[in-house]
């Protein structure tokens, strides 16, 4: 039996297991909150409030999906919760080895495993500013995905140095302290986490698409070090901390010491955010071949009404004396990725430019039609490889079942811009169109 046949006939079967019991999940009743009225609906949106962090003051999130009800958990006092989610995913693309630099749908003409996660968390209660309170959250992913979550001297060999198409990632460890007489409460987090800075997420339920934008596939996935939110109002919060540097442990040869600095905004009629700032400030000398990648970032959230919005992002990074292509993969070359191996030096500084658009229309409770254009400049090549613009254009839709299962199918086109540049299907094919869809099964 095929790789992707295995994996479909265990999804179906988990899927039929996971549904006996959909009906057992515990909803959130806490409604007490220090914060504005979430600004968006989830379901069918894979989010409720606007891109910027965690939200001092909100009422925590109490679901409980099926694993713990299995344990025996799900009315925990002690708030820590255990669950996970499946992504299977497939797509038809005109290239036929690789469809880098597109991600997380990398394996042309395939069906394959994305991401299996397997979560355990306690959130801290924000809402309350009597006492200190804590938390944690760790995050396990095996599938392909794990290509773009891992970070240097964390199990990285596996990629780095054999270019695995699966892998593991203990992609988020963390311990998080809450203290309630800072300003209106302040979240100090230490250990590894999700780059803080933009719309689109490494984890499936928290995309409006399946695949990602250009812009988002090239910028830092995860950092290493301690970051404290501050709440001022309803309306403004901060971010400051420091980290060892995009994607790489602070063990690693190629750690450096990176600032960190972000503010979130939200309009009083909540109808309008802004988040941005610098999630990485520092020498940024790329280092021992891993990249020490430095970034200023802004999104815009916008609520045209209850059902449309849009989110927008833009960015421009940088990064001293690199290699064209970044962080160097010495594993083989394999069809759906051979760009391994050191690229040439480019003395100076590497820089790129990204811009986003996201635009949602609500059509049902269970249902939402999701328009994406994106832009990418790498004028050195050290993001992609390939000293080229390029352009993705996506429209795509996301029906839930119901709170366990939805899917997400979309059609995209994508192209460079520079002349004799042929970046896709292994440096063949000057553009790309491929159709996808993905399904999420959360346990």
């Amino acid at each position: 039996m095929a790789k992707s046949t295995k994996i479909v006939t265990v999804l179906l079967f988990s899927a039929v297991l996971v549904k006996a019991q959909t009906g057992t999940i515990s909803k959130p009743n806490d409604t007490t909150s220090r914060v504005l009225p979430s600004p968006l609906l989830s379901p069918p949106f894979p989010g409720a409030d606007w891109d910027g962090g965690p939200v001092i003051g909100e009422a925590n999130d109490n679901t409980y999906y099926p694993l713990q009800k299995w344990l025996g958990g799900a009315d925990n006092k002690s708030r820590i919760r255990i669950y996970g989610w499946v992504d299977v995913a497939g797509n038809l693309s005109t290239s036929k080895n690789s469809n880098a630099p597109t991600a997380y749908d990398l394996v042309p003409n395939r069906v394959e495993l994305d991401q299996v996660i397997l979560r355990f968390e306690r959130d801290p209660n924000t809402v309350q500013q009597d006492k200190i309170d804590w938390g944690f959250m760790f995050d396990n992913i095996y599938g392909t995905d794990y290509r773009y979550t891992i970070a240097k001297g964390i199990f990285s060999d596996q990629l780095l140095k054999h270019n695995n198409l699966y892998g593991y990632d203990p992609a988020q460890f963390y311990g998080l302290i809450y203290i309630p007489k800072v300003a209106e409460g302040m979240l100090i987090k230490v250990g590894r986490f999700i780059s803080p800075s933009d719309i689109e997420a490494q984890w499936a339920p928290d995309n409006y698409l399946y695949s990602h934008s250009l812009m988002f596939t090239v910028d830092p996935y995860t950092f290493t070090g301690a970051m404290a939110t501050v709440k001022l109002s309803k309306y403004f919060q901060f971010e400051f901390g420091a980290t060892a540097g995009n994607d790489v442990a602070p063990w690693s040869n190629s750690a450096n010491l990176n600032g960190m600095l972000m503010a979130r905004w939200v309009s009083k009629n909540n109808n309008n955010s802004i988040y941005g700032g610098l999630p990485a400030l520092g020498s940024g000398y790329f280092t021992n071949q891993h990249d020490n990648l430095q970034m200023i970032v802004g999104t815009w959230g916008h609520r045209f009404s209850q059902k449309v919005h849009m989110m927008t992002e833009m960015y421009y990074m940088w990064q001293k004396n690199a290699d064209e292509g970044g962080t160097v993969n010495t594993g083989p070359p394999e069809p759906y990725f051979m760009e391994t191996g050191a690229g040439p030096l480019v003395p100076g500084v590497s820089s790129a430019f990204g811009f986003v658009n996201y635009f949602q229309v609500m059509t049902s409770t269970k249902n939402y039609i999701s328009i994406r254009n994106d832009f990418l400049n790498d004028p050195q090549g050290n993001r992609t490889g390939f000293v080229t613009a390029y352009s993705s254009h996506t429209i795509g839709f996301a029906h839930h079942f119901n709170d366990l299962f939805c899917i997400r199918p979309e059609i995209r086109y994508e192209t460079s811009y520079a002349n004799g540049v042929t970046p896709y299907d292994n440096g063949t094919k000057k553009n790309q169109f491929t159709v996808a869809m993905d399904l999420i099964v959360r346990y």
